[in-house]
């Protein structure tokens, strides 16, 4: 495999990373993804650095880095199963900013039930995802993320659009 060369293809790697150690249910690896106060000291007059956030879907915003990883800790806990299918990826970087929109085709099983080893029933999620990185001496590492579930066209309107 080839270094990626440019910014966009260093950001695309790092949340390919983030998306993989979700579905693998590496908690180390996904803390390691994220900022650490240390990594925007010096951009913060108070010393403490960059503040993380993270909005999962229908969830309130989660400010800081031990809310933000005790959310994924929880989400860890509670699935058995989950797979990212990522489309509609944009990057777009600024200097030692950079900003990914893309769609979360997601597909997860609940715990097994209590009389059987197999997954519970699968259930696919449609979510657009925004995810901000900052560059740091470390690579790309994620500032924020806002997931928002997109809701489905039930095709009731369009019925009662014809109906008439």
């Amino acid at each position: 495999m080839s270094t990626p060369r440019t910014d966009v293809e260093q950001v695309e790697l790092a949340n390919t990373a983030f998306y993989e150690a979700m579905e693998r249910g590496d908690f180390e690896v996904l803390s390691s993804l994220w900022l650490a106060p240390l990594d925007t000291a010096e951009d913060d007059i108070e010393g403490e650095g960059a503040v993380i956030s993270c909005v999962h879907p229908g969830w309130p915003v989660l400010n800081g880095r031990g809310e933000v990883l005790r959310s994924y800790a929880l989400i860890m806990a509670n699935t058995e199963y989950i797979q990212f299918f990522l489309t509609d990826v944009h990057v777009s970087v600024t200097g030692d900013t950079a900003l990914v929109t893309c769609t979360e085709n997601i597909l997860s099983g609940g715990p097994a039930p209590d009389d059987s080893d197999e997954l519970g029933p699968l259930v696919g999620q449609l979510v657009v995802a925004t995810n901000v990185f900052r560059r740091t001496s470390d690579g790309w590492k994620l500032w924020s993320h806002h997931a928002s579930p997109v809701l489905a066209e039930s095709g009731e309107e369009e019925d009662e659009d014809t109906s008439g």
